[in-house]
């Protein structure tokens, strides 16, 4: 787990060190335990390093015997032992325990295919001196960021956009990208919120000339087929597989935990973890002083099932001051207000362990939300393509098209085309089409929401007080039987999660199993009304606000007037405006439309 930055030129000229350095210093809590800088003429590869692998011999580039191929990462390669056996007692064989250098001999080997063996979460950059030519790849879902900036002279990356913008890219604010965190209450991937700086595609590779930039898949979730199996067989297959999955993710020279709130993914992983530890488990859970909000029982419960070691801290359920620093880590703004007690509960791990394993990304695979059951019902499957495509954007929509035709200013409204977003998902379910509607829906959650906010969430406030996060349902194994699995037996009679919930009963309890779902339900709203009520005012409705010309005001005073009388419960929407303007006021610009 670390950074990455750089730059690759069409000129072949040095830039300054100190700029490259800048550009990791301003991500140093990624990767507090070194810099590491590869410069040469157009083109520098750099690291921030988090030490989780070989402490002793893992710094980072690292560079080919012959100095012609250098290697950046920021990730974990979960199946590196498994890979450098194979090199084992060939021309490739690795030198040192670390997984970043099973990518360079793996790359010495067979080039760029060398991906399809790797099993992780990562963002790799590499240069080959060979071809004169960058590479930078990304994770099969995204749990690793990868930013760049191209305008056919110079491409500059980095695992964050700040990292981007230290370079001296002068960037303005993406239209397109407002439109798109207002429809989805995050920012869709490839947009960014800054023009001209794109998000590296989840499964994809860009291969960089110097006067051209490409596009490549490696991994495509569409190639995976429904296969048809008995319950029994998929809850065999489902247990086996995330067994693995969480064994091969314990491996660390450093100490680990996990993060555990009472439900049904955490304690599922912490479950198995306890079954590969010979010493109790490290967990960590943040409870709420309200008894009215606080679940930290529950997680006690699940600690005493599994004989953890257990580190419970309570706070105030209003964690809203921590907005700020947040959005900062984020690069962008996000209307989803569980950020903040995730960064609270990598706070408290953060001074006991170095790594934690979580499950994030189980909810996306299995029809985990209540989202999916209350969508999917008698009416919607007997929607025709179109009604029912266009009723599942309607229930992911934050602002719809109709809404914003009143929300966006005259102004605005000339520099967007309210018809692109529901395009781009259209785009998402034609190519999907094969799928039944269940696995479809799950299909767009899996490759926009999961890297466009659900699995920002664990990485930015993770290592945002430099800890790594590990999570065993994104093992590529676990996505590719997911998707294998017909829909009808992840949502099944109104039951989510219906075979992994078979599945892990016995391991935690089938009482834990099957207890409703809890979200972070803290009273906002009401907040918002009253205790946040001046807070509220000075990030949608003040003067500096209305300088900007983004929105109608009058529209927007409206909406806050109705959820205060009570008349409907606009509370996503207010968030939403209120970080997107944290988000200007964090970054400095002093945006208005003219």
């Amino acid at each position: 787990m670390c950074g990455i930055f750089g730059y690759f030129s069409k000129e072949k000229s040095f830039k300054d060190l100190s700029v490259i350095q800048s550009m990791g210093n301003v991500i140093d809590y990624r990767g507090p335990d070194g810099q590491g800088i590869f410069n040469h003429a157009g083109v520098a590869l750099g690291n921030q390093r988090l030490a989780i692998l070989d402490l002793e011999h893992g710094q980072q580039p690292f560079i080919s015997n012959d100095g012609k191929i250098i290697v950046v990462q920021n990730g974990e390669i979960f199946n590196h032992v498994e890979i450098a056996n194979e090199l084992k007692g060939t021309t490739f064989e690795c030198l040192t325990h670390c997984d970043t250098e099973v990518i360079l001999r793996l790359y010495e080997r067979d080039g760029i295919s060398a991906l399809s063996k790797l099993n992780g979460m990562f963002a790799i950059a590499i240069y080959d001196a060979n071809l004169d030519e960058i590479f930078l790849i990304r994770d099969r879902v995204g749990e690793k960021p990868l930013y760049y900036f191209y305008d056919n002279e110079v491409l500059v990356f980095g695992s964050e956009i700040k990292s981007i913008l230290e370079f001296g890219i002068e960037t303005k604010v993406n239209y397109d990208a407002i439109d798109s965190y207002l429809t989805f209450n995050y920012v869709a991937p490839p947009l960014t919120m800054f023009q001209q700086v794109m998000h590296v595609m989840p499964g994809s590779y860009l291969r960089i000339t110097r006067d051209s930039l490409h596009v490549h898949q490696w991994w495509d979730l569409l190639s995976t087929t429904i296969v048809e199996k008995t319950e029994e067989q998929w809850i065999a297959k489902f247990n086996e597989t995330l067994n693995d999955a969480v064994a091969i993710r314990l491996r660390s020279d450093v100490p680990f935990g996990a993060f555990l709130s009472g439900g049904v993914d955490s304690s599922t992983v912490v479950g198995l973890m306890s079954q590969h530890m010979s010493q109790p488990v490290k967990t960590f859970t943040i409870g709420f002083h309200d008894p009215l909000y606080d679940e930290s029982g529950f997680a006690q419960a699940v600690a005493s099932r599994f004989s953890t070691e257990h580190t419970m801290e309570k706070v105030d359920p209003n964690l809203l001051s921590f907005w700020p620093k947040a959005t900062y880590h984020c690069d962008q703004p996000h209307g989803d207000v569980s950020f903040m007690p995730t960064y609270r509960v990598s706070e408290l791990a953060a001074k006991n362990v170095k790594m934690v394993l979580t499950g994030d990304g189980a909810d996306e695979l299995f029809a985990g939300y209540d989202k999916y059951k209350n969508f999917f019902t008698d009416d919607t499957r007997n929607y025709s393509d179109a009604l029912f495509r266009e009723s599942y954007f309607d229930s992911i929509s934050l602002f719809n098209k109709h809404t914003k035709s009143f929300l966006y200013s005259e102004a605005f409204r000339k520099h967007v085309n309210l018809d692109s977003v529901f395009n781009f998902i259209e785009k998402k379910f034609d190519e999907s089409n094969n799928m039944e509607r269940i696995n479809q829906a799950l299909y767009i959650d899996t490759t926009l929401l999961l890297s466009g906010n659900n699995l920002v969430k664990p990485d930015r406030m993770g290592m945002a007080v430099s800890i790594e996060n590990r999570a065993p349902f994104l093992d590529y194994r676990m996505i590719e039987l997911a998707f294998s699995m017909p829909g009808s037996l992840k949502l099944k009679n109104g039951e989510t999660k219906y075979i992994y919930k078979k599945a892990v009963g016995e391991l935690i309890g089938f009482e834990l199993a099957y207890r409703k779902k809890q979200m972070f339900t803290v009273p906002i709203g009401s907040w918002l009304v009253h205790e946040l009520r001046d807070m509220v005012i000075d990030l949608i409705l003040s003067e500096k606000v209305r300088a900007r010309n983004l929105f109608d005001y009058d529209f927007i005073s409206t909406i806050y007037e109705q959820h205060c009388l009570g008349v409907k419960n606009y509370t996503r929407e207010i968030r939403a405006l209120m970080a997107l303007e944290i988000w200007f006021r964090e970054f400095a610009i002093d945006f208005k439309m003219e």
